[in-house]
Parts: structure tokens; C-alpha cells; sequence
């Protein structure tokens, strides 16, 4: 979200969650990412289309943590709920002179294939259909929309004025449209995939991207923009206008605008193929998470498995066909899916089953018929050919074209974080050697990667006395649910009520919310997908937009369409009738995931293109989604939220203590292994020559002697499952976890100066931060937007601070 491709990864050094998966609104609303689990993980999809500013953002997690870890109509009669609230009185004017409510479709052209009628996608809806959409629907409505469209940029084309409304409005109302169609069913292809759907988006891609091409490199309109920023008008412009003229400018030359015909058509035929690409990548990681089974009937071999491991690996033999699999007396399967696999390097006694499930994990996707290795060399052959075409001397440089950082700055803050990390990573490692030797491990001279999770659990334990599965418990839910609502009123002012029933959901898990102001005003909305469905559900965590707010697209001419959001979570699923018990590590995941909910949903933004999420530099997006994970760790937050979900027991206080105390232990390991993952995806978009002398493995081996205590194995093929930067929005951009973490700790220590035992003052600080960091989007550079909060500049104390790591570094 985005991932994505907005968590992520887990263990081992495997991606997924994350899926970020940042979808880019014009180029790569194709597949959305984020970013699953643990105090980390996540990702996504984007690439550089007309509009980043609009570009679909799905946020997946990070891949940093070693351990984590029916259609029900609208009921018309009680309206307290509503799809729009008043828009700022500029707005309100302009969009009275110039953008009337969008009228009830045009009926598509009826050569656009068969199924037009009555077609989902096509319909005028508040609230997408996700409950009766059909891979059927997926072929005939995107041609029949695509044709809608072309007409609609043709018009567009031939009236076009540097005005506001007769350039900006008229362009937000097409990108918005295609936006939220293709969103629909990408979405579904994250969390409902069937090989008939995978098929029919396949079918039209080629056209939607084709289009978006046609749009991102219209010269009219790209002239018009300039025409525009030297008009008298553009004084007059307010600054998140300007923003989004001078964004569109510069995303119009990184769509190839000013190339001429041969090298445009070169161009747009690498953006073709870069998009099959990653699709047949992302797909590739889900099949072979889906392939892997291990079938186990001997109770000996999983050892050490929690209850909800076992319940979990019960539950889902028996979704295989072993009907009387039961806890106790199995048979079990393991997946690679997270919670199943990280139960087992966590908690599994089994050396040989740890090391099986180890393997299999960081070699997916590289064999056979679903082997991404030579799909890695040919994305990074077309987009190193893209960085030349546009004038650049790699893709890294066009990737940071639109981001805060810089190269340079980039690989600076990465080094002063590693050179922090790197005694304290050889330090844990040595402990974790040490302590067991202490226990009689024979494997304690010669620790392998999946003994490290095992093993730093067991210390975790001993040192802290916490049993990361005893916790679970304390942590259901409903429970987790409730405080996160009661911290988002503490902070921010709002009320948020499930909405269950007036929107339509893919999964009768789905929970549907509605977020109010303090006058109990609705102002978004969002749907909740919390659990694990390997089968059909890309892995990971992520939160992405249904919609954004707008008031070009008010419905009714003069309120702004209000942003609707959706987080979706792999978390472990209820076993039998006990609630989902979550990890604390899937808290704190849930807690990130909202973060970035919050931007898109409290944003007081009019423009569409600089609303939420859109328009936002890519390496400032996790700002709100780490800053959130803080509060996980907030005695008040996290007592309000952790009571055992039977008899309501509070968390006892010494555990409360040894959590916090814990928050520190490995730190240095696992910042080491998040700059492992952004140093090799920089040097594979900066210094790798694809046919060279060195593969991409030879790369990621070479950057891991800086950045790994104990170097990948010689098979490790952990890049063929990097989705966030193959088939996310990540390229050449996963340094932006740490650049975002320095934001979101210095933001958070606002809080701290504050006192955050001082009711009043956090809730004044919260205020601000919503007023800043969460309601101006893009409409303000981000550097600007973090001075206008904290009053300075950021510093990397804080997170070295958060981290344990600041003696070191100084």
C-alpha cells in the first residue's frame, strides 16, 4: 500500500506483505502491494503514470522483522451515514461554476463486447460492487469504459484551456474513473484470486495501459499545464495547485512527453512489457506460496508449537481434505504463508523441519515454470533502457525524480544507520550463540538461519520472561479494535462505528466502518480485512484507496465526495469459537496499517489530486503508518486494548514493563536486515548491468557482507519473492521505510516533549498532527508539512534513541 505495497516480509528475508503494494494510479494500478507482519513488514505498486499525484497507493509493510510473525443494500431509510461532506468555500464555488454533479454514465458503445449491460464495473455506485463481480464482467466493462474514456480525453484534448476548470477538472474526472474501476478488480485479485480473474485482467491490460499511456503522454494537455504556470492566473493559484501543475509537468516527462515518435513508441512498448512483468512476477511469489504443503501426522516432528499454531496447521489440513484433522491429534499442514511459517522457525524443535520450511521459503518463485529469476533481469533491462530513453543514467535517478531523497542522500542515511546497527547486530548474534550453548544446542557453534528465530525467542523469553504466545490472549481482536478506535478520539478528535451492511464486502469477514468528526459528521469510510486466506488472499499487509476525496466529483455539486479506504491484514484467523488472538507483533501491524488509513481518510484537502495519499512523495508515505506503531507502546494504549479476552484481566503491570524493555532487544539485527533489503535494491537500480559478470545474486551476497551478521545461503533466491520492487512501488525506493522511520520517530518525540503522561498537552499535539501531517496530503512538500508540525527540521535521534542504538552511533 500504499503497500503494499504499503508489511510484508517476514523472516528469512522474504517479501510479501508488504505489499505495500503501492498501486500507482496511473501505471501500475495494476497490482496492488503495501506491506504483513511483525513490528515490520509490508508493500506495493507504482510506476510513474500522468498522474502520481492521483496514483493509487497501496501501502504494504516493510520487510523488516526476524519475528512476527454478501451484498446487503444500501439501507436508503436511515441516512446518518453519507458518501460527502461540505467543501471548503473556494472549492464549493469553482466546482459550482465548472464541475456540476457527475451525471449517471453514458451507456457504453455496443461493440465493446459482449456484457455490457448490467455490468457491475460499470454502474454508478457510492460504494463499489466487490460482492458480484465476476472475472465475466472484467473483459466487457474495461473495453467498454476504456472507450468511454477515450472519448471523454479526445473532448478533453479539443477544449482544453490553461484554467482550472477547463484543464485540472476535466483531467481528475477521467483518471479518477479508471482509477476506481481497475482499482475494483485489482483489489479483488489481491484478496479473491482465481485463475479465471487473473486471466481476463490479463486479457484487457495491454488496452488499460495503452490508454494510460495515450493520457500520460497527451500534449495538449501537457501544454497546457506549461501554458498555465506562465500565465497571470497561476499567482492566483493556491499552493497545493500549484503543486499539482508542477507535479504534472514534471510526470508528463517521465511519461515520455517530450520523446520523439521512435523513441515514444520504444518507450511506451517497455512500459507494456514492464507491466506484464510484473504481474507474471507477483503472480509467480502467490503461486508458489500456494504450492508448498507440509504434511505432518506425527506429533513429535512440531514439537514446540503453540496451541494456535497447531490449530491453525489443523484448520488448514482440513481445508485440504482431512476432514478429521484436529489440534491435538492432527494431522497438521505448514504452509509458507506467515503465521504458519513463522511459527515454526520461531517455535518448532525440530532442527530438520525449521531448516526444510527455511529453504522453501527463500526460494520461492526461483524453479521451474514459476521461476522469476530471468523476469528480475528483464524488468531491470527495461528499466535501466526507460532511465536512458528519458535522459538519466539509471533508474534509481528517475525513481528519485519525484521523492524527497536523492541518490546520495539515500545511500548517506543508510550507511549512518548501518554503521549504528552493525556492533549491535554482531552482539546479539554472539548472545544468541551463547545462550545456546548454555541450553546444549549442538548447532550452537554453527547457528544457521533458521535457528536464529528459534533460538532468539527462547533468549527473549529468558531475558524478558515473555512467551510472545502466552500474550495472545490478552490481545483479541475486537479488543485491539476498540483501542485503536479510542486512541484515534484521544488524538484526532473522531468517532468511528462499524457500518457493517451498507456497503457490499468481498469476504463475510470483511468489516465496514464509518469515521465521524466530533459533531458525529461522517467525513470516510473504510472496510477491514483481517485474516489469513492463503488460497485466495495475496500474503502481507496493506491499505490502499477505494476512492479519495474530491470535490470535482462531489455527487451533489457542492459536497466533497468523501475518501473511502480499505486495510487488509494476514493475520491468524479464529480457531473454533475463540476469537482471533492476535501476536503483538500483528498489533502493532494492525496499528501501522491504520496510519496510513488516517492520511487518506482525515486529509482536508479539495483538490483530488493532492488529497490523502495522492501526491505524496514516495519516501514520506510511512510517516503516519510507523508513527502509529508507537502507541502500541504507550502504557495507557496498550493497557486499554490488552484484557484477556475470557475473563477480561488486565495485562499484568510487569509484563507491560518487560514489553517496553523488549521493544530494544535485537534491534541492531533487524534495522540491518531492512538495510539489506533498500542497500541491494539501489545497487541492483544504480550499479548492476544486466548480462553482465555479476547476477543479482551475486549483488544482494555482496551488499549482505555489510549488512548480514551471518552471510544468505549460497541458495538463497530471497529477490525472486521481492515484491515490493518487482511488483510494487518500491523500485529503487525501499530505503523509504528508514528515511519514513526517522520522520515518524521525530514526529512521535512531539509527543514525548509534550509529556505523554499529560492528557491535555497529547491531545493538543495529536491536534496538530492532524491538522499538518494528516489533512494537507500533497498539497505541501512534505519537508515543509513535518517543519509546520515539529517546528525544525527532522533528526535521526530519535529512531537511534527508540532503537537503543544511539550510544553507538555517537
Amino acid at each position: 500500500m500504499r503497500r503494499n505495497p504499503k508489511r510484508a516480509l517476514t523472516t528469512g528475508s522474504v517479501p510479501t506483505v508488504a505489499f505495500l503494494i503501492i498501486v500507482n494510479m496511473l501505471t501500475l494500478i495494476a497490482s496492488t502491494t503495501r506491506i504483513a507482519l511483525t513490528r515490520s513488514a509490508h508493500h506495493h505498486l507504482h510506476r510513474y503514470a500522468r498522474h502520481r499525484s492521483l496514483s493509487r497507493k497501496s501501502f504494504p509493510c516493510p520487510l523488516w522483522s526476524s519475528s512476527f510473525s454478501f451484498c446487503l443494500q444500501n439501507p436508503r431509510g436511515s441516512t446518518s451515514l453519507s458518501l460527502s461532506t461540505a467543501c471548503s468555500s473556494a472549492a464549493s464555488a469553482a466546482s459550482a461554476a465548472s464541475a456540476p454533479p457527475i451525471p449517471p454514465r453514458a451507456p457504453p458503445m455496443a461493440d465493446a463486447g459482449a456484457g455490457v449491460e448490467g455490468n457491475p464495473l460499470l454502474r454508478d455506485f457510492e460504494f463499489p460492487p466487490f460482492d458480484v463481480v465476476e472475472a465475466k464482467h472484467v473483459r466487457p466493462g474495461i473495453l467498454a469504459l476504456l472507450k468511454d474514456l477515450e472519448g471523454d480525453l479526445e473532448e478533453l484534448e479539443r477544449t482544453v484551456e490553461p484554467s482550472w476548470p477547463k484543464l485540472v477538472e476535466p483531467l481528475e474526472k477521467i483518471v479518477d474513473r479508471l482509477t476506481v474501476v481497475w482499482g475494483m478488480i485489482n483489489h479483488l485479485k489481491a484478496v479473491k484470486d482465481t485463475a479465471d480473474l487473473r486471466a481476463a485482467i490479463e486479457e484487457v491490460q495491454a488496452e488499460k495501459v495503452k490508454f494510460q499511456l495515450r493520457l500520460g503522454q497527451s500534449k495538449p494537455v501537457y501544454n497546457a499545464f506549461k501554458a498555465l504556470q506562465e500565465s497571470p492566473d497561476w499567482n492566483m493559484l493556491s499552493d497545493a495547485q500549484k503543486r499539482i501543475v508542477e507535479s504534472q509537468i514534471k510526470e508528463a516527462v517521465l511519461n515520455g512527453v517530450a520523446l520523439e515518435d521512435g523513441k515514444r513508441e520504444e518507450f511506451n512498448k517497455i512500459e507494456q512489457e514492464l507491466e506484464k512483468l510484473s504481474k507474471k512476477f507477483d503472480e509467480n511469489v502467490l503461486d508458489a506460496t500456494k504450492k508448498f504443503e507440509k504434511l505432518i501426522t506425527d506429533k513429535k516432528d512440531i514439537e514446540g508449537l503453540p496451541a494456535t499454531a497447531l490449530g491453525l496447521a489443523a484448520q488448514t489440513a482440513v481445508s485440504k481434505g482431512h476432514e478429521n484433522a484436529t489440534p491435538d491429534n492432527g494431522p497438521w499442514v505448514i504452509t509458507l504463508d506467515a503465521p504458519s511459517f513463522m511459527a515454526v522457525m520461531q517455535h518448532a524443535r525440530n532442527r530438520a523441519l525449521r531448516e526444510e520450511i527455511y529453504r522453501a521459503y527463500v526460494t520461492r518463485a526461483s524453479s521451474g515454470d514459476i521461476d522469476n529469476t530471468l523476469i528480475i533481469d528483464q524488468i531491470l533491462k527495461l528499466r535501466l533502457e526507460k532511465a536512458k530513453l528519458l535522459g538519466y543514467n539509471n533508474y534509481a535517478e528517475v525513481s528519485m525524480a519525484m521523492k524527497m531523497a536523492t541518490v546520495d542522500k539515500a545511500e548517506e542515511l543508510l550507511e549512518k544507520l548501518r554503521s549504528a546497527s552493525w556492533d549491535a547486530a554482531v552482539q546479539d548474534m554472539e548472545d544468541i550463540k551463547h545462550f545456546a550453548k548454555s541450553q546444549g544446542a549442538a548447532e550452537s557453534d554453527d547457528l544457521s538461519h533458521w535457528d536464529i528465530n528459534f533460538w532468539s525467542e527462547r533468549l527473549r523469553e529468558l531475558k524478558y520472561d515473555i512467551n510472545e504466545e502466552e500474550l495472545r490472549p490478552y490481545f483479541s481482536l475486537p479488543k485491539v479494535m476498540e483501542g485503536l478506535f479510542n486512541l484515534a478520539r484521544t488524538l484526532f478528535g473522531i468517532e468511528i462505528e462499524a457500518a457493517d451492511g451498507l456497503a457490499p464486502v468481498w469476504n463475510s469477514d470483511v468489516r465496514f466502518y464509518c469515521v465521524k468528526d466530533s459533531s458525529g459528521k461522517p467525513i470516510a469510510y473504510f472496510y477491514f480485512d483481517p485474516y489469513s486466506r492463503p488460497s485466495e488472499k495475496r500474503g502481507g499487509a496493506w491499505m490502499d484507496e477505494v476512492v479519495a476525496r474530491s470535490c470535482v466529483l462531489s455527487r451533489d455539486g457542492a459536497s466533497a465526495r468523501l475518501p473511502v479506504a480499505h486495510m487488509v491484514c494476514n493475520q491468524t484467523p479464529p480457531v473454533g469459537t475463540k476469537p482471533s488472538l492476535m501476536t503483538f507483533r500483528e498489533v502493532e501491524t494492525v496499528f501501522h496499517e491504520f496510519g496510513h488509513a488516517l492520511q487518506h481518510m482525515l486529509t482536508k484537502q479539495d483538490e483530488g489530486l493532492v488529497a490523502g495519499i495522492r501526491g505524496i512523495e514516495w519516501d514520506a508515505v510511512e510517516l503516519p503508518s510507523q508513527f502509529m506503531e508507537n502507541w502500541c507502546y504507550h502504557k495507557d494504549t496498550l493497557m486499554g486494548i490488552a484484557k484477556h479476552y475470557e475473563t477480561g484481566e488486565n495485562l499484568p503491570e510487569d509484563v507491560y514493563k518487560k514489553l517496553l524493555a523488549a521493544r530494544t532487544f535485537r534491534a541492531g539485527s533487524l534495522s540491518l536486515r531492512q538495510i539489506r533489503f533498500a542497500s541491494v535494491d539501489l545497487q541492483l537500480h544504480t550499479k548492476y548491468v544486466p548480462g553482465g559478470p555479476e547476477s543479482v545474486y551475486d549483488v544482494d551476497r555482496r551488499v549482505s557482507e555489510r549488512t548480514q551478521v551471518i552471510p544468505p545461503l549460497p541458495e538463497d533466491r530471497f529477490l525472486c519473492s521481492f515484491s515490493h520492487i518487482f511488483a510494487g512501488g518500491y523500485a529503487a525506493g525501499y530505503y523509504s521505510y528508514k528515511w519514513a522511520e526517522v520522520l515518524s520517530a521525530d514526529a512521535f518525540s512531539a509527543f514525548e516533549d509534550a509529556g505523554l503522561d499529560d492528557s491535555k498537552a497529547v491531545q493538543e499535539t495529536g491536534q496538530r498532527f492532524r491538522e499538518t501531517i494528516l489533512a494537507l496530503g500533497g498539497g505541501k512538500a512534505p519537508l515543509q508539512v513535518f517543519i509546520e508540525f515539529r517546528g525544525r527540521e527532522p533528526s535521526p535521534d530519535a529512531l537511534l534513541r527508540h532503537n537503543g542504538l544511539l550510544p553507538i552511533a555517537a
